[in-house]
């Protein structure tokens, strides 16, 4: 494997994830390789696992999953779009990221074919209609390695939808990759089935004045980590990351985001919106992690990073930390927040003030909560099946 990402050659010397005696100082550190064999088995006291319940990973993490069942892909889409399958070798592969954990290393070397689908507007007048990709697990009691990549032209300006459904337990990759001056926007949905184990690494490669737009819904599943991390191969890019989940009694979602500013011009806004709640003991439990890193050379970044969880009910928990790093104080602003709480009192009393019931009243503060990310959302019957599957988990506890 010759892949090359941002200048980074493909095993990178380097901490381990926080792993062994001495955490990282820096995300710029971490530890990358292609080779599984290259990372330590995680006991789930390491700083990229401590929030994570490594029981529930059906061997994942420690090469106990045997991989031998295979997902189902498949892409729906008009003129401009090319989808192949291809072996391991095909030179493409890598150019998003390297796995940065065991898990995505797992993948990697575990997967035998990949989906590549190109997005390419020259015959179509510099846009495509949107696609719809959707990612089928392997089945009930089954697991598999999978792989994604996606991959615009330039100058093209495209809609793609990525769908995870199904039961079984999915390690994988996905890899995004911009050309110089193309807009993507991607919207990637987690609609598991409540046995269902997703841990994904999803691999952005943002190139010269490239224009990013992804949102992320998790809705379903047993346990769903992604870890995303974003990267910039040329001045000028912009990326706005949003991200809505709901999570029940039991259910375990994990948001894992890297924004790796390395070149100068760049921007990035991220945020995430959650919603927690549980009609029994069994907790209900989302992470979000955000880790912003603006490296010595990135001058007149412009970033953003914000989190904000509500918690419905009792048996709830959230973990919130954004994390800000700056080498250079040449920067065009830089921020992060994160703020966790119930319901607004103030909120409810204006609107039972006005004869509206307190069941209801609740329900549209929650539509609220969630509207600003639902409204970014292009695509009328996607944003219109999400809200419904919003209002589904509400009626789960009746709030």
């Amino acid at each position: 494997m010759t892949s090359d990402v941002a200048g980074l050659a493909p095993e990178l010397k380097g901490a381990k994830e926080g792993q062994g005696e001495v955490p990282i100082a820096s995300a710029g550190e971490r530890f990358q390789s292609f080779d599984v064999a290259a990372f330590e088995v995680p006991g789930g006291r390491e700083e990229n696992w401590r929030f994570t319940p490594m029981r529930r990973l059906k061997g994942l993490h420690d090469g106990t999953a045997d991989f031998e069942g295979s997902t189902t892909v498949s892409v729906t889409g008009a003129a401009g779009v090319a989808t192949e399958t291809v072996g391991r070798d095909d030179a493409r592969l890598g150019e998003g990221g390297i796995p940065a954990d065991r898990v995505a290393a797992a993948a990697w070397s575990a997967f035998t074919e990949a989906t590549v689908v190109t997005l390419d507007g020259k015959d179509t007048g510099g846009k495509v209609d949107p696609v719809t990709v959707t990612v089928e697990g392997p089945g009930t009691g089954a697991s598999a390695a999978g792989h994604l990549h996606i991959r615009t032209t330039p100058h093209t300006q495209a809609t793609v939808v990525v769908e995870h459904r199904g039961h079984g337990v999915l390690a994988d990759n996905t890899e995004i990759v911009l050309a110089d001056g193309s807009q993507l926007t991607l919207v990637v949905t987690e609609e598991w089935a409540d046995d269902a184990v997703h841990v994904g690494a999803e691999h952005y490669n943002v190139g010269r004045d490239a224009t990013l737009r992804a949102t992320a819904v998790q809705l379903g599943g047993d346990l769903v980590r992604v870890s995303s991390t974003i990267h910039y191969s040329g001045p000028g890019g912009d990326a706005e990351l949003l991200g809505l989940g709901f999570t029940d009694a039991g259910q375990h979602l994990e948001q894992r985001l890297l924004v790796d500013h390395a070149v100068a011009n760049c921007k990035s806004n991220v945020l995430y919106k959650n919603a927690l709640q549980s009609d029994s003991k069994d907790q209900a439990h989302v992470v979000w992690i955000g880790d912003v890193l603006i490296r010595a050379a990135a001058e007149n970044t412009e970033t953003f990073e914000f989190n904000r969880n509500l918690v419905l009910t009792e048996h709830a928990r959230a973990d919130s930390v954004p994390n800000l790093e700056i080498e250079t104080g040449e920067i065009a602003g830089a921020g992060h927040a994160s703020a966790t709480g119930r319901f607004d009192d103030e909120q409810l009393f204006y609107l039972r003030s006005r004869g509206i019931p307190e069941d209801q009243a609740r329900r549209l503060v929650v539509r609220g909560f969630f509207g600003e990310v639902l409204n970014k959302i292009t695509l009328p019957e996607l944003k219109e099946r999400l809200e419904a599957a919003v209002e589904a988990e509400l009626a789960i506890t009746g709030v």
